[in-house]
């Protein structure tokens, strides 16, 4: 089993960063995409950046040029490092990871979500 957990979120003033991190273990052969989501209540969860397996990248246009997205293939952990944050950035953000099997099945798991605050 695959299981994913986040950590980094909390509660900064606008203008602030923090550094959210993903850290997928279990049974994985290869990962093929890892990345973020939002989600605000009432709305459905919007994408916010994706890595590939080879290092590139999509970005919403909210946040390009703020958020930089990275990984670390080692440790099967991906960042969103989040600078010059927002109110409307707040939100609880989710990890996804998609990964394949030897066969080439693929799987999409999820995070738990962090909360992110931003307010002064």
């Amino acid at each position: 089993q695959v299981q994913l957990v986040e950590s980094g979120g909390g509660l900064v003033q606008p203008g602030g960063s923090l550094r959210l991190s993903c850290a997928a273990s279990g049974s994985i052969f290869s990962i093929n995409a890892m990345g973020w989501y939002l989600q605000a209540p009432g709305k459905q969860r919007e994408l916010v950046a994706v890595i590939t397996s080879g290092d590139s990248t999509n970005y919403a246009d909210s946040v390009k040029g703020r958020f930089t997205i990275s990984r670390d293939n080692a440790k099967n952990t991906v960042y969103l490092q989040m600078n010059s944050l927002k109110p409307e950035d707040t939100a609880v953000y989710y990890c996804y990871v998609q990964i394949s099997t030897v066969s080439g099945t693929t799987y999409t798991y999820w995070g738990q979500g962090t909360q992110v605050t931003v307010s002064s």
